[in-house]
């Protein structure tokens, strides 16, 4: 894979992420990768969802895994909280193991993790890998509409870059076919909030709210399919 598009930046709150010159944005927000993964997704997401739900196992679909930085999150969270994770990854161009190990991202999470996640990371482009005894991983090598899985999700990341630089990842046929793998009573969250956007999830029966927004951005969408 030729990286010359790609570089590593530091974002606001010190975290890093990487830019990628070809689509002309950061993988993850300037004004805190970190923050932004924790409050949109992680937070807003998995333990909005884990809230209101007794449940000691939970899958997670992330669109758009880039760096990894969503996952690794999730994944030690369900691993300190002893929750069994199933994760799917869809990432149409996945980085290499050296972009991945310059994020600097064993800052946030245990050493275990990092070490299991970049041991396994080429292996789970072909089939699904166990990093723990609480965490199956796989990454669907796969543009979205591409994706098929005999499953559905509890929770849905969608964290696609943003619709000014990839428009054709926001549009109705990407989102009906995200949110065909939501499981009823499952959580949709991204880090974006349009009219469109709203009012394409509410005409697939999905109930709508806004969230406050991570730093940068004043809200968020959040979306739970009826049970």
């Amino acid at each position: 894979m030729n990286t010359d598009h790609l570089s590593i930046v530091t974002t606001a709150d010190g975290s890093k992420t990487i830019f990628n010159a070809q689509v002309g944005e950061n993988y993850h927000s300037r004004h805190g990768a970190l923050q932004e993964s924790q409050h949109v997704f992680l937070n807003s997401g998995l333990r909005y969802f884990l809230a209101g739900s007794d449940a000691n196992t939970v899958s997670v679909l992330e669109v758009g895994l880039g760096t990894g930085l969503n996952f690794l999150l999730t994944a030690d969270f369900c691993t300190a909280k002893q929750i069994q994770l199933n994760y799917t990854g869809i990432e149409a161009f996945p980085l290499n193991i050296e972009m991945l190990s310059n994020t600097g991202y064993e800052q946030y999470i245990s050493s275990q993790m990092w070490q299991s996640f970049l041991q396994h990371y080429t292996q789970s482009l072909q089939q699904p890998v166990t990093l723990n005894e609480y965490c199956v991983f796989q990454t669907a090598h796969c543009q979205l509409l591409n994706f098929s899985a005999s499953q559905q999700y509890d929770v849905i990341y969608f964290d696609a870059f943003a619709a000014i630089h990839q428009p054709d990842m926001w549009n109705e046929a990407a989102i009906d076919h995200t949110l065909q793998f939501l499981k009823p009573g499952g959580v949709f969250v991204t880090y974006a909030i349009t009219g469109n956007l709203k009012r394409q999830i509410k005409a697939l029966g999905l109930k709508v709210e806004k969230a406050p927004g991570a730093p940068g951005k004043r809200e968020m969408l959040r979306a739970v399919k009826p049970a």
